[in-house]
């Protein structure tokens, strides 16, 4: 899709293009116009030549003196002349040696000339000494061709149109001429086209010059707005989406006032949702304490139940038997100290003390923790190879963590099943501890509650060991994750390359 501005520059050339066409055919419409009165000259100037010959041809008769014929083709030149405007002609006859123009003109050969539409204040009677030449030039190749002869002779504003054509006088070589001037362009004419020409000339830059600003202000304005609409995109998960302001330019202005009414549902719609994710977290927290209450009623309440049995068992049985009852009654009193210590460290807020920490050797450390378990239940525990860079991050909450997620892998792999501890990940990016099991998995109905505190799958579990390790990726600004395997569960604890 062409932008805006490919399109008003398309536009602009297009007009120019306009302009361009519009001074070709005001150029070729004046010069076909010069062009036509230069035809219609010559059309004149050949018709009167014509006509001066065939009424010459109608009074040819017996011979007279040559006065007598002199007048004779002077009358006959007015006759014929009158009829056609700013044509003037003559007679012109081959010179013999001695003879002279008995009209008293300048020119030999020249016997009578006549210009009857002349529109000065007397009768012109000389014919114009430039054109003397031409005219004895043209009657000679007429009288000796026998042919009739035209020449347009052009110049910078008029044309100068000579015609002759042979006269019907055996043995007298005579020859009729006639001579024309028509404007090649008007000086009226010039000066309109200079005007055209000038005025598409300030049309197309003054159209450049508009476009170019409205395309300016438009583009000005676009780029506001753009920047301001980056500026809501970038600031609309942490404040207010700001008010556009109107351009003044009517069809943006629309825009912007649908992006403001947009703006204000959005800012709705926002608050509407704040709130309710504020009553689902408040829901949330009740049902998860809900659920934690009443998993800690039932943690307590079986320890409480086994001493009161053993103590009510010792006071009724002989005092020998009495020992083997308080130790029963002090095992469960340490499991319920074990209980109270993992809810401490899950309400207590995990205080980390980051260091440079050689990962290989503290993964090694975490499977070596982890062995004798593994050898106990005949699942073999796989360590992969680690990244050899440092990273950064609390060794002491982390291996909590990572122990945490190697018992529960070990509890549910089956015997001779295997459980693999891997990391991977650079600098630059995260570091992501991952422990596989090829256990049954995680059930379906469990993984909604998976790491909140006594959701367990096992009888023997309290549930909070997936609970502590997520709070301590959390604490580093990282996650833990539950990734099911086919066959088998993944845990996947990623945390930045160097925690802070």
């Amino acid at each position: 899709m062409r932008s805006l501005r490919a399109q008003l520059l398309l536009f602009w050339a297009l007009l120019f293009a306009v302009f361009v066409t519009l001074a070709v055919v005001m150029t070729a419409l004046y010069r076909s116009s010069a062009g036509n009165q230069v035809a219609a000259g010559q059309a004149v100037a050949e018709q009167s030549c014509r006509a001066i010959a065939a009424r010459y041809a109608k009074s040819v008769g017996e011979p007279a003196p040559a006065r007598a014929q002199i007048d004779l083709l002077q009358v006959l030149l007015q006759l014929v002349l009158i009829e056609a405007p700013h044509v003037e002609g003559g007679i012109w006859q081959a010179p013999r040696t001695s003879q002279t123009d008995q009209a008293g003109q300048a020119g030999a050969g020249l016997l009578a000339y006549a210009y009857p539409t002349y529109e000065g204040s007397g009768v012109k009677r000389d014919i114009p000494p430039a054109e003397q030449p031409l005219i004895t030039e043209m009657a000679r190749t007429a009288a000796r061709t026998q042919q009739p002869q035209t020449d347009v002779v052009r110049g910078s504003r008029e044309a100068l149109i000579v015609a002759s054509c042979p006269l019907a006088a055996p043995g007298q070589d005579l020859a009729a001429w006639t001579m024309t001037r028509t404007h090649a362009g008007t000086l009226e004419a010039q000066t309109s086209l200079r005007t055209g020409l000038g005025v598409l000339t300030l049309a197309v830059l003054a159209s450049g010059v508009w476009l170019g600003l409205i395309l300016r202000r438009g583009l000005r304005h676009v780029q506001r707005l753009e920047a301001q609409l980056a500026d809501a995109m970038a600031d609309a998960e942490e404040a207010a989406v700001p008010v556009l302001q109107r351009t003044g330019v009517r069809e943006l202005d629309r825009i912007v006032d649908g992006f403001n009414r947009y703006r204000l549902r959005f800012e709705e719609a926002r608050t509407r949702l704040r709130e309710a994710a504020l009553q689902r977290s408040r829901d949330q927290r009740l049902a998860a304490l809900g659920r934690m209450t009443g998993a800690i009623a039932h943690e307590i309440r079986n320890p409480i139940a086994a001493m009161r049995l053993k103590a009510e068992n010792a006071l009724a049985a002989a005092p020998e038997r009495q020992p083997e009852a308080l130790r029963a009654i002090v095992g469960q009193i340490d499991r319920l100290e074990g209980l109270v210590q993992s809810l401490l460290a899950l309400v207590q807020p995990v205080t980390l003390a980051p260091q440079p920490v050689d990962l290989p050797a503290w993964l090694a450390e975490r499977a070596d923790t982890a062995t004798a378990k593994a050898t106990q239940r005949g699942v073999d525990l796989v360590l992969d190879a680690a990244p050899p860079q440092a990273a950064v991050f609390d060794p002491v909450h982390l291996a909590r963590a990572v122990d945490n997620l190697l018992d529960n892998a070990l509890r549910h792999a089956a015997p001779g099943g295997r459980v693999r501890l891997s990391a991977v990940g650079s600098e630059g990016q995260s570091l992501r501890m991952r422990v596989d099991d090829d256990g049954p998995g995680v059930a379906e109905a469990l993984q909604a509650q998976l790491f909140e505190p006594f959701a367990t799958g096992r009888a023997d579990g309290t549930g909070l060991g997936l609970a502590l390790a997520r709070e301590v990726a959390l604490a580093h600004g990282g996650e833990l994750r539950h990734i099911a395997l086919q066959p088998g569960t993944r845990f996947e604890l990623e945390i930045p390359w160097r925690a802070s």
